[in-house]
């Protein structure tokens, strides 16, 4: 009865606001996500109510109040926000704020999550996903269901988590491949959080050969793969010995830190002078743009496939990754390739899923990279639930999917504002 009488309240020209979610495509930033909800909401009869209320707002202010507004917030437009971004590669619930319902979303960056990722086996890359550049390849012949399953033990509960090296480029101001360059130690600690994995299961498991998911094709220069493996072994060093420290004299430390350090220098004069010799052989920056600009662009194919009606223009955030391979791809391996899985989790707010890929790789002694991501749930929003609308809909009339955002938002306005999970 309450969800009723709020529709029918919306239905009598009254203002629609509140919260819900929407399945974000893959590519898409969710910052575009909102501009084309904006593109599709603003001219809409079902929020016509909500611009004049800004109209009419706007019309009180006064001129200090006009010019100090900045020329891009000067657009009359629904006022909407998200609650917490989805990574471009990943698809799934992406939580929207609409209008007064913005003020609620600082809830929802705390909340537990629920996770379906692919974990493909037998290659690490720098950005720890199918879109990075290979650092190295590992052996996948031992990588078999029950080793995953004993190595996602290690998984459960609360543990301390090495966020993705891209995310921590830059230690006291200075990139870390200066570091690399200069042939300096890395000055401190990779800073690490606390997460919890509240469940953990491999939920499908995909044999050599009965998959179509392929790494990357690029692979990291020399000098890049040494300071990503000098990086990796300062994670792995410090995450074994955390519990140990104060354990190691001083003179111990700094004859490590030594070793280590002539290790890391070494390996990296001998690939840069591979690198140099690899890099005779390339093609010039020149030749390489003409080749590109030859290419059809990655913009011109949608990244989303069938008859979708009328597709909104495509803003600076749609299409940042590029299509999986497509099945008849040749793969970049000999034989039958590496092994891949699906696992379910569901997790605390600052967990990476791609870190977890790739630790998992590690404790293998394979490698592995995150091929796939949705996220099913965030909070009380699932993925095909009563309150998650297809980004799809948006593609057709308004007299289909304004009902259903309508809907949602009666169903947030109705008693759905319980603190989320």
């Amino acid at each position: 009865m309450r969800i009723a009488h709020a529709i029918k309240k919306m239905a009598a020209g009254n203002i629609v606001e509140g919260v819900f979610a929407i399945n974000k495509p893959v590519g898409m930033s969710s910052a575009q996500v909102i501009r084309d909800c904006q593109t599709f909401f603003n001219p809409s009869s079902l929020f016509a109510p909500l611009i004049q209320k800004e109209k009419d707002a706007r019309e009180l202010e006064n001129k200090y109040q006009k010019n100090r507004r900045r020329a891009s917030k000067r657009q009359i437009q629904v006022k909407i926000g998200h609650g917490g971004t989805l990574d471009p590669l990943a698809s799934g619930v992406l939580i929207l704020g609409v209008g007064k319902g913005t003020k609620s979303l600082q809830n929802f960056l705390l909340c537990t999550k629920t996770y379906e990722t692919v974990v493909l086996f037998g290659a690490s890359t720098d950005t720890y996903d199918r879109v990075g550049r290979i650092i190295k390849k590992g052996q996948y012949d031992e990588v078999t269901r029950p080793a995953v399953e004993k190595a996602l033990v290690a998984f459960r509960g609360k543990f301390k988590q090495m966020p993705p090296l891209y995310s921590a480029l830059k230690m006291e101001g200075k990139p870390l491949y200066e570091y690399a360059r200069e042939g300096k130690p890395i000055p401190r600690e990779i800073a690490t959080r606390e997460v919890e994995v509240t469940e953990l299961e491999l939920v499908e498991w995909y044999e050599p050969g009965t998959h179509t998911h392929r790494w990357p094709a690029e692979e990291a220069e020399a000098a890049e793969k040494n300071l990503v493996d000098s990086v990796w072994r300062v994670a792995k060093r410090q995450a074994t010995t955390e519990e140990d420290v104060g354990k190691l004299t001083p003179e111990q430390q700094q004859e490590e830190d030594k070793a280590l350090a002539e290790y890391q220098s070494t390996k990296r004069k001998a690939e840069e002078r591979v690198d140099d010799l690899v890099r005779e052989e390339q093609p010039s920056a020149k030749k390489r743009k003409a080749e590109r600009s030859s290419q059809p662009s990655q913009q011109d194919t949608p990244m989303m496939s069938g008859a979708l009606g009328k597709l909104p223009p495509s803003g600076k955030g749609s299409n940042l990754v590029p299509p999986p391979p497509s099945p008849d791809t040749p793969p970049p391996w000999e034989g039958k390739g590496p092994p891949a899985c699906k696992i379910r989790m569901t997790v605390t707010s600052g967990f990476y899923v791609r870190s977890l890929c790739h630790d998992l790789g590690e404790k293998l002694e394979s490698g592995a990279m995150m091929a796939e991501l949705a996220r099913t749930r965030q909070g009380d929003f699932t993925l095909g639930g009563a309150n998650c609308l297809e980004y799809t809909d948006l593609l057709e009339e308004e007299s289909v999917w304004a009902p259903k955002v309508e809907s949602m938002l009666a169903l947030w306005n109705a008693g759905s504002k319980a603190a989320p999970q």
